[in-house]
């Protein structure tokens, strides 16, 4: 009996089918605007580069969820409520996303089945629309093999400087192997050996390009592949349920909208004037003052030396999030008039100027000494008037306390915790310290 889940599951999947057809064709249009269109190359480069990263993200989206009800289907299960779909990162981050996604092929290699699926698509039966099934993931399998062999074919060689062959590289000898590693393509002889040449290992020419031509094949696999599971899932469990069309997540969300996806950066000038060169200076001074703010705290609340690697982290933060703070908003600002980008300058030369000289005292303020903890909770106050005041007395810390001795012979104080940069408020250490604060009306924590 076919659960009524699977209705929605192949409506899913057939709605990632045509969104990675229609990844495809958009990536096509702009292949064929940037050839057409000499005008404005750089924008039609960052649109095709966007629709690139939002086709192969989406493909590797389609292979999961294939992947994921065709695994179900064959163990008899129910299809999963949701299906895999890769995040697309928040929009301050879409460009590096858009790299990371290039840098993977949107994750489509790590999304292809694997030998345990194929396996269990064989045990399954001789239907007929699963052969296709079995077929499209080994045809997904000489793909991979293709990518993670073909560079295996390549090594270092010494070139022969007198001769040329008729490939146009030079001839020579193939360098030597580092000891444990016998193969010249292993990515440690590639990496490490001796050679100043690379070129493709003798009499592998045919094998090589073969492999390219299976791994470039990635993408019709990928089609293949999802539509025979599609075929398989309609003719098990029926036809898509009707009704509202699924909604689509993840990447499929941001075709044909390329450029909301991942918004084009302005770039910035070529040469800068000694206007907008000041203002990035100052800038630069800005971030530089506000990431001191971490060590500043640490040196009056005396953590600097037991705690150095939170305060290290907290500084590398603030100037990080600075430095890209610049390099996002700065292209715009360096478009700007020139009396704007001067008052700009101007306004942060003198948010650094107070910053610099205000964070001094004001963790010190939170992260005060014993005698200025004194001042401002006692002799600054209720001991004012009295023998106790700061002309009047003669102080130091020993043992963690805080002694107060008056110069006209009174009781001596004894206050604590005294310590360097403490938060804690200075309480009476015995008897006659409490009863002489009692006295002159002080407020005790």
């Amino acid at each position: 009996m076919t659960h009524a889940r699977w209705g929605t599951a192949i409506a899913s999947l057939r709605a990632q089918d045509e969104a990675v057809r229609e990844a495809r064709r958009r990536v096509e249009e702009f292949m064929d605007a940037l050839a057409d269109d000499a005008t404005d190359l750089d924008e039609h480069r960052d649109r095709l580069t966007t629709a690139k990263a939002v086709w192969q993200v989406c493909e590797a989206d389609y292979l999961r969820c294939a992947t994921a009800l065709l695994r179900a289907h064959l163990s008899r299960d129910r299809p999963p409520l949701r299906r895999p779909v890769a995040v697309v990162w928040p929009r301050p981050w879409r460009h590096m996303w858009r790299q990371h996604a290039h840098d993977r092929s949107g994750g489509v290699w790590r999304a292809i089945p694997r030998a345990s699926l194929l396996a269990q698509a064989e045990a399954a039966g001789h239907d007929e629309v699963l052969v296709d099934v079995i077929e499209a993931i080994r045809d997904l399998q000489a793909s991979h093999h293709g990518h993670r062999t073909s560079p295996r074919l390549y090594e270092r060689y010494i070139p022969d400087r007198s001769s040329r062959s008729s490939l146009g590289f030079s001839d020579g000898r193939t360098a030597r192997t580092l000891p444990g590693f016998p193969d010249p393509g292993h990515w440690v002889n590639q990496t490490f050996a001796r050679g100043d040449g690379w070129r493709i290992q003798p009499g592998r020419e045919g094998a090589l390009r073969t492999l390219e031509d299976s791994e470039r094949a990635v993408h019709e696999r990928v089609e293949a592949f999802g539509s025979a599971v599609l075929r398989l899932l309609e003719h098990h469990h029926g036809p898509a349920a009707p009704g509202r069309a699924a909604r689509l997540r993840g990447a499929a969300r941001w075709i044909s909208r390329e450029q909301q996806a991942v918004p084009r950066l302005t770039p910035w000038p070529q040469k800068l004037t000694a206007v907008q060169g000041f203002t990035l200076a100052v800038l630069g001074w800005l971030v530089l003052v506000i990431a001191a703010i971490p060590w500043t705290v640490g040196m009056k609340a005396r953590v600097l030396t037991d705690h150095p690697k939170p305060i290290l982290l907290g500084a590398v933060a603030l100037a990080g999030l600075g430095a890209y703070g610049i390099h996002r908003a700065g292209p715009r600002l360096m478009r700007q008039s020139g009396r704007t980008i001067a008052l700009t300058g101007a306004a942060a030369g003198v948010a650094a100027y107070l910053v610099m000289q205000v964070q001094g005292p004001v963790a010190g303020h939170f992260f005060a000494g014993p005698f200025e903890r004194y001042e401002r909770e006692f002799s600054d106050g209720c001991l004012a008037a009295s023998p106790y005041r700061d002309d009047a007395i003669q102080s130091e810390v020993a043992g963690g306390t805080l002694v107060i001795r008056p110069i006209s012979g009174d009781t001596t104080l004894r206050l604590g915790p005294a310590e360097d940069g403490g938060t804690h408020p200075l309480r009476p250490q015995d008897r006659g310290t409490r009863e002489v604060l009692e006295r002159y009306g002080c407020q005790l924590p």
